[in-house]
């Protein structure tokens, strides 16, 4: 189906998506499987505009493909049964993979994993968020530092058969102040790859070129001044941050 298309043909609701925070529907385009985000059913926050969501998940988008990885699913706006909204490529990932988890804290596997943190359960039981090893979800903890992600939960990211990862769920992210809220703390210290370099330095040097036409589109003039000053920063320290500010370091649920 041709992009046109994917804008222009009949978007036809097959199921909503009960778990999610703001309505979501799943929903066809011909033959093609999509998710569907209504503006009008975007939830107000107390720290993001209202109506905003669904294009900071195209901005999202942008920034991915300008990093070159994949990271997000295509995703564009268009209007739908329920008005305009976010609309991005339905992607089923493998249920037998999970690039996030909770284990029993004795049993952390000794290598190809990071921990995040140690808790209790509801049972009173230690436990243990860790996530994998792995360069594509380093490339996603890249993406969310620069695009400042409140919201990477584990449920948002989506393990493909073929060892790939995509990550979804990209409204809460573009805010100017920080609000980075992850489960991938993993590689906290460590230095950037020449790869991950190279890619912060694309976003910069797009922003200033098509990638910052486009995002004027979607965020504020101060919005896209703070996510290159994100990636300058980034440039310069060439390493993961650790945590920082008042806000909490991870979201709540966790998945």
């Amino acid at each position: 189906m041709s992009a046109t298309d994917l804008v222009t043909a009949e978007l036809t609701l097959t199921g909503r998506i009960t778990t999610a925070s703001n309505a979501t529907f799943l929903g066809t385009i011909g033959d093609v499987v999509v998710v569907y985000k209504p503006m009008a059913g975007e939830s107000p926050l107390w720290d993001f505009p209202d109506g905003a969501l669904a294009r900071r998940e195209v901005a999202a988008y942008l920034v991915s493909q300008a990093l070159g990885w994949d990271v997000v699913p295509h995703t564009w706006l268009r209007d739908g049964p329920l008005g305009e909204g976010m609309v991005q490529l339905w992607k089923e990932q493998d249920p037998d993979q999970d690039a996030v988890d909770l284990v029993a804290a004795d049993e952390v596997p000794e290598s190809g994993w990071k921990q995040v943190l140690e808790g209790q359960d509801q049972n009173g039981r230690m436990v243990a968020l860790i996530h994998e090893d792995s360069p594509e979800l380093r490339r996603m903890a890249v993406f969310d530092l620069i695009v400042n992600n409140a919201d990477r939960k584990g449920d948002h990211v989506l393990a493909m058969a073929d060892g790939h990862r995509h990550g979804v769920d990209h409204g809460l992210t573009f805010h100017r102040e920080h609000k980075l809220r992850t489960v991938l703390w993993g590689w906290v210290g460590e230095q950037l790859t020449t790869e991950e370099r190279q890619g912060v330095d694309l976003v910069s040097e797009g922003l200033d070129d098509e990638l910052g036409r486009e995002l004027a589109e979607l965020l504020t003039a101060e919005e896209i001044e703070a996510l290159a000053a994100r990636c300058a920063r980034l440039r310069l320290t060439g390493r993961f941050p650790a945590p920082a500010g008042d806000m909490p370091a991870v979201p709540w649920p966790l998945f």
